[in-house]
């Protein structure tokens, strides 16, 4: 499947400041089948903390990050990202990212795009 798709994404392993900087900036939860955006500590403590002891944001940051075992609960309770272009645009959608292009495996080199993006 990812190689089917491969030519229209660009994936790699972000670090912790980029996935808290995602999850603070353009973190937004499913409640009730609606967007509802991170604002305080309530909207994930009321959800996440009984049964997947989840209590605050960065508890979210750190189960997301650590792939921990309440992983795929925390992923599914977050809206996916919407995210702008990078700022300057991009170089060669049409190349592989080893070719000088932008799809494909970018490994730890997605954080700085990232930045561009939030």
């Amino acid at each position: 499947m990812l190689r089917i798709a491969e030519p229209y994404i660009t994936w790699g392993y972000p670090n912790l400041k980029s996935v808290r900087e995602l999850i603070y900036k353009r973190g937004y939860v499913k409640h009730s089948r609606q967007r509802v955006p991170i604002t305080d500590n309530f909207v994930i403590e009321r959800k996440l903390r009984k049964a997947h002891n989840i209590q605050c944001v960065e508890d979210l940051v750190h189960e997301i990050f650590t792939v921990g075992p309440n992983f795929k609960y925390a992923s599914n309770f977050l809206w996916p990202f919407k995210l702008n272009t990078p700022t300057g645009g991009w170089r060669k959608k049409a190349n592989h990212y080893v070719n000088g292009g932008d799809f494909g495996n970018r490994e730890d080199k997605i954080n700085r795009l990232l930045r561009k993006m939030v």
